[in-house]
């Protein structure tokens, strides 16, 4: 079995809610997906920081953070992705790499990247500086159409959970 598929598995396992089997998926696979994220080959970083969600391995967040980092778009969404799932129970995930996010929203050169950054952001707390940059970005008619719905979609749920505080 490849770490990809293992991670796919882990997915399964989390969304059952099997914690005992992906405890120990966990344990069987974390050497394996260390040394990937630290692979020469983006390929198999940006394997390796999907992952890290699949898994749900809060421990490993540092990695992830690295992954936001990377040089190659591929493991940047990838690492985002994570993010956005292990952040959908955890907000203070994102709270911790909001300046990075923002950072990718504002000036990654990637396009996807940009989104997952702007649909990561989504479950963080509502503040204040993320909601105007989101807003900003909606309103740009210079932004990319899909990158200005999706910005514009993010405020307004962080404004309503600002609200609803």
């Amino acid at each position: 079995m490849s770490l990809a598929q293992a991670g796919a598995q882990a997915g399964a396992l989390a969304d059952s809610g099997d914690e005992r089997a992906l405890s120990r998926l966990r344990a069987q696979w974390e050497d394996e997906l260390e040394g990937a994220a630290r692979s020469r080959d983006y390929r198999e970083r940006a394997v390796a920081y999907r992952a890290i969600g699949q898994f749900r391995f809060r421990q490993k967040l540092e990695l992830l953070r690295r992954g936001l980092e990377d040089e190659a778009p591929a493991c940047r969404g990838s690492a985002l992705l994570s993010l956005e799932l292990l952040a959908r129970d955890h907000p203070g995930d994102v709270n911790g790499v909001r300046p990075l996010l923002h950072a990718l929203v504002n000036s990654d050169p990637n396009a996807a990247v940009r989104r997952l950054a702007v649909i990561a952001l989504r479950h963080g707390s509502p503040q204040r500086d993320s909601i105007v940059l989101l807003s900003g970005i909606g309103d740009d008619d210079d932004q990319e159409r899909e990158l200005r719905a999706a910005a514009k979609k993010v405020a307004a749920e962080l404004t309503q959970k600002a609200r609803g505080r």
